[in-house]
């Protein structure tokens, strides 16, 4: 049976500011929309479901975000995910220029964790926290 992945969802609190990041970094909106009804409740697993989303994809094509900013039922706000934790963990995107993206993200308040950190003679790669709390790790592959 051949597989494929379609999309990483990540719900947020801010779906415009959200998508000001992620545009921002390069990826583009394919389509906005609001879900709702027996088919999203069943879907999802949420009675009364009712959510705005947007679709991201990346330059080359390959990648999609699934955006969800819910209006019903109410969104459980958390801590934001430690990198050693169990379960949905981040988002990596390879770039060009590592301190380019760095930049757009500050323009966002968004920081690396710790710093830069560079992988052998591979990456140079860092985790930040981008809106809503997500982890995003950025690496730019090291000319080899």
């Amino acid at each position: 049976m051949p597989i494929k992945l379609e999309n990483v969802g990540i719900a947020v609190r801010d779906l415009d500011e959200t998508i000001a990041f992620f545009t921002d970094l390069g990826l583009t909106v394919l389509g906005r929309d609001t879900v709702s009804g027996e088919w999203a409740d069943t879907a999802v697993g949420l009675d009364g479901n009712h959510a705005k989303i947007a679709v991201l994809q990346t330059p080359d094509g390959n990648g999609q975000l699934e955006l969800f900013e819910y209006i019903h039922p109410d969104a459980i706000e958390t801590n934001p995910t430690l990198p050693n934790e169990i379960g949905m963990h981040r988002v990596a995107f390879s770039v060009d220029d590592i301190d380019q993206a760095l930049e757009i993200a500050a323009k966002h308040g968004c920081h690396p964790l710790r710093g830069v950190a560079t992988y052998g003679d591979v990456y140079k790669l860092t985790y930040l926290r981008g809106p809503s709390g997500i982890l995003v790790m950025l690496a730019q592959k090291l000319q080899g």
